[in-house]
């Protein structure tokens, strides 16, 4: 093939650890650009509180798949895995190596894999799932989850709508997970950052308070009408949208932001850390590049 010469490096890790700032002085160093690895900085009315790469540092390397999509448009993983492979290849043609970068584990998997064949869509069972979510809430869901065995690594489960998926998929029966063969033109490397626990969450903590400082509630409001659709089944936007419900007050839902946001960061470093593939790093462009082959 004609490009099994060219690399993509793929940097995960957990939200706040410090993934943007070393894609993009790694891509400075290669001379390359970056692909955006993240389910939610896609969508173009997410900004403050999806952490997207500020204007300065779109602009010193050039980004793709950010604010690329609307929160109203149908979009996920495969649909991602396809776009990737059209810009990865027009970027193969000028470029040795690419970087890919992000904390949604299922679309780099997605994207570098393939998908398993799923169920189709049980409409029944999703309409029954729905109402009890509707009338008993999140708890109820999570141990109609639980007691399927949906696997809470691979499963978002403060998110209804990835729950109720999974818990469909489990509810279908057993199938066999057939890979959909990747046609591959390049070598992968897989990394993921990762720094002290303690620094992490002071990190994160300290995020939620300049998302804060500059306008988050604003932009939850803005798409609070719409608090019920996928793309807003996000940490910080569903804390404020109980905030405008009355059910919680300001202060709770922000302490309840960054303890969400921090046991997010927790699960996305034990995905990480059970692919395999992966080799852990520190926030160190040298450090990096000495463990590059």
């Amino acid at each position: 093939m004609e490009h099994l010469n060219k690399r993509l490096i793929v940097l995960g890790g957990p939200t706040a650890v410090g993934k943007t700032s070393l894609a993009i002085k790694l891509a400075q160093h290669y001379d390359t650009e970056i692909l955006s690895c993240d389910s939610r900085q896609l969508y173009k009315e997410l900004n403050i509180g999806v952490a997207r790469p500020s204007d300065e540092e779109l602009a010193q390397v050039k980004h793709h798949f950010i604010a690329t999509k609307s929160i109203h448009d149908e979009y996920n993983a495969g649909m991602y895995a396809a776009d990737l492979d059209e810009v990865l290849k027009e970027l193969f043609k000028t470029k040795d190596v690419v970087i890919m970068t992000g904390g949604t584990g299922l679309y780099i998997k997605a994207a570098v894999e393939g998908l398993d064949v799923m169920p189709v869509r049980n409409e029944k069972l999703r309409a029954q799932l729905d109402f009890i979510y509707q009338s008993e809430g999140l708890t109820a869901l999570q141990t109609i989850a639980d007691k399927l065995e949906v696997n809470r690594l691979e499963t978002d489960f403060e998110n209804p709508q990835r729950l109720m998926r999974a818990t469909e998929i489990a509810e279908g029966g057993k199938i066999e997970k057939v890979q959909k063969p990747k046609e591959k033109h390049y070598e992968t490397e897989f990394y993921y950052v990762n720094r002290n626990r303690a620094e992490l969450y002071e990190r994160i903590n300290h995020r939620v308070d300049l998302m804060l400082d500059a306008g988050f509630e604003a932009e939850a409001r803005a798409v609070y009408p719409y608090k019920g659709i996928n793309a807003l089944q996000t940490v910080g936007y569903r804390e404020f949208f109980k905030f405008f419900d009355g059910d919680y007050t300001r202060e709770h839902a922000i302490e309840k932001m960054k303890q969400k946001t921090r046991n997010y960061a927790k699960r996305q470093l034990t995905w990480f850390r059970n692919q395999g593939d992966y080799t852990e790093v520190r926030p160190s462009l040298e450090e990096l590049l000495i463990r590059l082959r």
